[in-house]
């Protein structure tokens, strides 16, 4: 695959809260192009989209001091043609909606690469970014599904079943089986 140019104005705006993550991902831009700048928080990401509005960003939906979405709505607001890729753990299709609707130019769920950062990014137009190389299996998409509900009910294996409409012994024997792959 050729290598995507961010243009002139590669100027990127990081903003999660998972510290290890945020550091791979802004190594992983740098060597694409991009000039990275990193922010752990709503706050301070607001802060760098004021003072400094970057051409690109990468948001994620949930921070610990408040919603992602927050952090979109400066960007657009300080620089318009700003290119804004949401990323989330947490994906649904409402707040996919809410968070294009604001003016984000695309919508992720993590794990998300690099690669798949960069071709949300850098899309133009009407064009769709390729369909990730190796997509998750389908297994794969129940399990992180179940366990993201799990973790939401702060490991409660009845309110996760209820929540998922399953026999809780069903889910006991999910829970204790290996990540599928």
């Amino acid at each position: 695959m050729a290598q995507l140019d961010p243009g002139e104005d590669a100027s990127l705006l990081l903003v999660d809260d998972d510290e290890p993550f945020l550091r791979r991902l802004a190594k992983a831009m740098e060597k694409r192009g991009f000039a990275v700048e990193t922010a752990g928080s709503v706050a301070a990401g607001c802060a760098i989209a004021t003072n400094r509005p970057p051409a690109y960003a990468v948001v994620d939906l949930r921070l610990e001091d408040g919603n992602g979405l927050d952090v979109v709505e400066v960007l657009r607001e300080k620089r318009p043609d700003v290119r804004v890729v949401v990323l989330t753990g947490y994906g649904a299709i409402a707040t996919a909606v809410a968070a294009v609707k604001i003016g984000a130019t695309d919508y992720l769920s993590k794990p998300a690469d690099a690669a798949d950062i960069v071709n949300a990014l850098l899309a133009r137009g009407d064009d769709m970014p390729p369909p990730p190389e190796n997509p998750m299996s389908a297994d794969r998409v129940r399990w992180e599904h179940i366990q993201r509900v799990f973790e939401l009910c702060d490991r409660n294996v009845s309110e996760t079943a209820r929540r998922l409409n399953m026999h809780r012994r069903t889910l006991q024997r999910i829970l204790a089986k290996r990540s599928p792959r």
